[in-house]
């Protein structure tokens, strides 16, 4: 199926914030997933397309082309065993848990992930949409081990900066645009505060546990079964009266149309019926 999107332009000033629902998919016995779909909130998800929240115990998907798009995986670090991962730019990588791999997939990849025999894969998926000015560059790919990620530790709080900043401190910067990624551990009575840059959306959602989120003195319960998105807010605030885990992406919306088919995500329908047409041809590359 393909779909245009002409996303609106939501006010940057007026906080904004919205609660999005999952979607339950399975795959045979081995992956369960939680999916987040950009569809469901007109526009104020940008410039994420889809986030999976997923386990996986054992390989699930063919190799398959991503086009116009990032692909990230995020790995948690209660995963188990290593998460295989290989793309045509040449990479074979075993993710350990805690890892982030992002694929700058552009004018088009192939990808393959895969948890390795025994082991448990805990991790998100995530697909950010790529500007018009850049869904045509040469692939581009980022391994960020767990080991080499800054963490913001005080009391009653844990935060690995996957990538980008918050509070001073810089994680790793994406092959494509600035994003934020943050894995944020609270304890009983922690909390943690992140200011969002000035016109990011940010999106949040529970991993495990109990969590809140502040927004303008206003408090909303994070839930396993959605997600929060919010623009505007000047400090979001992550509190827990027991423990809790959750992820926070932050980055600025491209308000961009764009037109999609399942994992390619094009300016426009001649551009996405030529990328389908270069895999098609076996021009996107493969994974040996």
């Amino acid at each position: 199926m393909t779909t245009q999107h002409r996303l609106r332009t939501h006010a940057p000033r007026a906080t904004i914030a919205a609660v999005q629902h999952g979607e339950t998919m399975t795959r045979g016995t081995g992956f369960e997933a939680l999916s987040f779909i950009h569809r469901q909130l007109d526009g104020l998800m940008d410039p994420l397309i889809i986030v999976d929240h997923f386990t996986m115990t054992e390989p699930t998907f063919a190799p398959h082309a991503h086009a116009g798009i990032s692909a990230v995986s995020v790995l948690f670090e209660d995963s188990t065993g290593s998460f295989r991962n290989r793309d045509s730019l040449g990479n074979d990588i075993e993710l350990a848990p805690g890892d982030l791999y992002w694929l700058k997939a552009a004018r088009g990849a192939v990808h393959d992930e895969a948890p390795t025999p025994g082991s448990r894969t805990h991790a998100l998926q995530i697909f950010v949409n790529l500007p018009a000015a850049q869904k045509m560059d040469a692939p581009a790919a980022r391994h960020v081990a767990a080991t080499e990620m800054p963490v913001i530790q005080g009391p009653g709080h844990r935060v690995r900066v996957m990538t980008g900043r918050s509070n001073g401190v810089v994680g790793a910067t994406p092959p494509a645009m600035p994003f934020t990624v943050l894995d944020i551990a609270l304890q009983a009575g922690g909390q943690f505060t992140h200011r969002a840059a000035p016109g990011d959306a940010t999106w949040l959602h529970l991993i495990r546990g109990e969590v809140e989120v502040e927004l303008d003195g206003t408090r909303h319960p994070l839930s396993r079964e959605a997600a929060l998105v919010t623009h505007g807010a000047e400090e979001i605030r992550l509190l827990s009266d027991k423990d809790g885990q959750a992820v926070l992406l932050g980055g600025t919306p491209l308000r961009e149309p764009f037109v999609q088919k399942g994992p390619f995500a094009m300016r426009d329908a001649d551009q996405l019926e030529a990328v389908i047409a270069a895999h098609a041809a076996g021009k996107l590359g493969s994974v040996d």
